[in-house]
């Protein structure tokens, strides 16, 4: 029992894993079908394809997903925000399908950012939107008054485009009782409509029946049509004519050419006369058929209208009648068959396309998306694709008619750097019938070549004492990738020459690799250099290679030292320098400050090239010193405010050889804490009568006269406020002030106050008399003041800070004179 409940279990495992594998292969091959009915409009909602693919509508729009468009009409339409799948106008399944059933259209969801194509079947189910219509409304049939009770007349049948319960489900025949209705349905499923006599006709009693059919289909609300039948009585004609096959088929290639006779009907009739004169006529056609062929009433013959196409119908169903005279009439049925023949190309289209691949892009890496169809049928549209040349691409067929264009081996950039990849698709018929597609690709290029020198070492030969910045050589070094990858830059590797970096000796130009001799070469210090320069490309990351450098030095001879800085006054005199060799030590330098640096070289080797340094003159002795072996000039105590601004130093520079040999060098050095206050210094030393200095004289004696003036109208003040205050004294209290005039409008210690602010003034002036200013203030040309402050106040006369002297608030201030 066990065993059998494990077997059981292990089954509906299996079933469960069966239908898992079953789901995920549909979601994979994103295989969807929807159902909507016809007749929606225009943006009307299909399905949701982000939920039933499960993926988030973000990535649909992310990812570039949209609808295949290979120059069909486009019936649907995805919205990219929502994921929803919607119509892209109203759709007719009479018009899309015809009497096909089901009506299932297909599409094509793309998301090229996943390279994945997703098929979608929309099932457009009917709806009862036409009805049943007669070919003719007014039918007119004629009836031999000796037909026997039992004859049948065929009528045309009903055109209901609709399918399904909604096609034309009964007839209903009325006006006369001469006549009843019967339908015959056919093996196709067809209800033919055939009157029946069912009471023997009397041509002298009526010649004529009007009767009524009703055809109705089976919708809700159900629609009808109605046809009018008039019938008219004959005289006898016994013989009807008679077909000599009651079906016709024909088969016809679809390049047959237009006016061809496809075939021609023949029908007898052993009456004579106008009773055996038979005419033919197309009883039932559709509207297509009856555009695509022409019956001849005569002869009975079928011609072509139209050129034929077997991939929009591919069989044609005509119903003839062949009538005489005396309006009796056989039926037959011609079938048309229509066969394919190769008139169509492969249709070749990419759906999507890389433009450029990096070179190191792995084997199977997708460029191209292909779709291939062919309109045509079985061998005919068997589509077989190829790639043209010898390519590092390959072909690999993906889900439907979609191929891939996928590398076959990693690409090399340095061997071809574009492609243009030709597909070719060809069909199966005979002949064959092919077309093609181009794809253009870029080979992105990867750093993966580094740099090579055109020799495997270099080598060179300087002479000592050659000139500061001599080419030596240069090298050479190639790279064989692209842009960026391919630039090279040239750098020394680290090292050193005799204790120095070797960066001071010798550089490379990073651009050209030309090696420069940054310093004179002493053959007695440096009699060979051995260095590595190195070549580096602009990739990340970068590739590099080395190559060796054999620097040999020939000695000559040379023995005077060489002051390198500051340069000679007759160099800089011809260089145009205007302050070489000047310097700026600021006043507030502590003492051992560094000011200067005095460089010189000797070319000669041992003791002779041994250098000394030593103040020879100065402007003022005992404030710089110089060091005896760097050269640094710096202070010896600091700067004093009695120190001239400027100074000339006179150093001397003596080698140790016999007899020594010695170069001078001066220095300029201005005392000064700023560049600004340097060059006003070296300005006024340039020009040193410049005319402007008597413009200063003058503002000075002129701001002296003013303060002149004003000492001597604060003594009259003074004096007036004197006067007063003993005049107070000696008369009697009530006549201490004049009548209508306040006592605050005279002069006083407030008036003192008022008269200072108000003709407070600023004087600033500069070393340079041409920059030299007067300002006035504002308001020194008001005549009163405000009230007097409140008594709390207390005024002095000159005790007020310096900010009611130099533009305090107008309010802070008391009452003044009126002058």
């Amino acid at each position: 029992m066990c065993a059998a409940r494990k077997g059981c279990w292990g089954r509906r495992q299996r079933a469960l894993l069966c239908c898992v594998l079953v789901a995920a292969w549909e979601a994979a091959w994103g295989q969807l079908r929807y159902s909507v009915p016809e007749e929606l409009p225009k943006g009307s909602f299909v399905g949701d394809v982000a939920k039933d693919l499960a993926l988030q509508p973000a990535t649909l729009r992310d990812r570039g997903a949209r609808i295949m468009d290979r120059g069909r009409t486009r019936y649907f339409s995805l919205h990219a925000n929502s994921g929803h799948l919607v119509t892209a106008e109203r759709l007719d399944r009479e018009q899309l399908c015809r009497l096909m059933e089901p009506c299932v259209l297909h599409c094509e969801v793309i998301v090229e950012g996943e390279m994945k194509v997703y098929r979608i079947e929309v099932e457009i189910t009917d709806i009862n939107d036409n009805a049943p219509s007669f070919r003719n409304a007014e039918i007119e049939l004629t009836v031999n008054e000796m037909a026997g009770p039992g004859s049948r007349f065929p009528l045309s049948k009903v055109r209901d485009p609709d399918v399904g319960v909604n096609s034309l489900q009964s007839y209903e025949l009325s006006g006369d009782e001469h006549f009843s209705l019967s339908v015959q349905v056919g093996a196709d499923g067809e209800k033919r409509p055939e009157l029946v006599l069912a009471k023997a006709l009397d041509r002298e009693e009526a010649a004529f029946h009007e009767l009524v059919l009703r055809a109705s289909d089976g919708g809700e609300p159900a629609r009808t049509g109605t046809a009018r039948i008039r019938v008219s009585v004959l005289d006898a004609n016994d013989n009807a004519p008679v077909f000599s096959q009651a079906v016709y088929a024909v088969r016809v290639p679809e390049d047959v050419p237009v006016g061809s006779t496809l075939l021609t009907l023949t029908a007898t009739d052993a009456d004579e006369g106008l009773n055996g004169d038979v005419k033919y006529s197309l009883k039932t056609a559709t509207d297509v058929a009856s555009e695509a062929f022409h019956l001849d009433p005569e002869t009975g013959s079928i011609m072509l209208l139209r050129s034929l196409d077997f991939e929009e119908d591919d069989s044609y169903h005509l119903e003839v009648q062949a009538k005489d005279g005396g309006g009796l009439s056989d039926t037959a049925t011609v079938s048309i068959s229509v066969t394919d023949v190769n008139d169509n190309a492969p249709e070749l289209t990419v759906s999507s396309a890389l433009s450029e691949i990096s070179e190191d892009a792995p084997s199977g890496t997708v460029v191209a998306l292909l779709h291939v169809q062919d309109r045509d049928s079985g061998a005919n549209g068997e589509v077989r694709c190829s790639l043209v040349g010898d390519v590092p691409f390959r072909l690999r067929s993906s889900v439907g008619s979609y191929y891939s264009v996928v590398t076959a081996r990693e690409l090399d950039r340095e061997e071809v750097s574009e492609y243009n990849v030709t597909v070719w698709a060809s069909d199966g018929g005979s002949p064959s019938l092919r077309s093609s597609a181009v794809l253009a690709l870029r080979v992105l290029d990867v750093n993966d070549n580094a740099p090579v020198f055109a020799e495997a070492r270099y080598s060179a030969r300087l002479p000592e004492n050659n000139a500061e910045g001599a080419l030596v050589l240069t090298v050479r070094a190639w790279d064989a990738d692209w842009g960026q990858n391919a630039r090279v830059r040239y750098r020394l590797a680290e090292g050193r020459v005799r204790g120095a970096p070797l960066s001071s000796y010798v550089s490379v130009q990073a651009e050209t690799g030309a090696l420069y001799a940054l310093r004179s070469f002493d053959y007695e210090e440096v009699r060979e250099v051995g260095l590595w320069v190195r070549a580096e490309d602009g990739g990340a990351p970068a590739l590099s290679s080395n190559v060796s450098v054999r620097l040999l030095i020939v000695d000559e001879n040379d023995n005077a030292p060489q002051v390198l800085y500051p340069p000679m006054a007759a160099a800089a005199a011809a260089s145009g320098a205007g302050w070489t060799g000047v310097e700026l030590a600021p006043r507030s330098a502590e003492p051992g400050a560094l000011v200067a640096k005095v460089v010189a070289v000797d070319a000669d080797a041992g003791q002779n090239a041994w250098l000394s340094y030593e103040l020879a003159k100065a402007t003022e002795p005992g404030l710089f010193r110089v060091g005896l072996h760097s050269g640094e000039v710096r202070t010896a105590r600091s700067p004093l405010a009695r120190d001239a601004p400027r100074h000339s130093l006179v150093v001397v520079v003596k080698d140790q050889g016999r007899p020594a040999l010695s170069a001078t060098a001066t220095l300029t050095v201005v005392l000064a804490e700023s560049v600004a206050e340097l060059l006003s210094e070296l300005g006024s030393a340039a020009a040193p009568a410049e005319p402007g200095g008597s413009l200063t004289r003058w503002l000075v004696l002129a701001v002296a006269a003013v303060s002149c003036l004003f000492v001597a109208f604060l003594l009259l003040l003074l004096a007036l406020r004197l006067r007063r205050w003993r005049r107070s004294q000696l008369l009697p209290p009530a006549s201490g002030a004049l009548r209508g005039v306040p006592a605050s409008h005279f002069v006083g210690i407030d008036g003192v106050r008022a008269f200072l602010h108000s003709y407070s003034h600023e004087v600033s002036l500069t070393a340079d008399s041409r920059k030299s200013q007067r300002r006035w203030a504002a308001d020194s040309c008001c005549n009163t003041l405000p009230a007097r402050p409140a008594p709390d106040k207390a005024a002095q006369l000159l005790g007020e800070d310096a900010a009611g002297a130099r533009g305090a608030p107008p309010d802070a201030l008391p009452g003044m004179l009126v002058f």
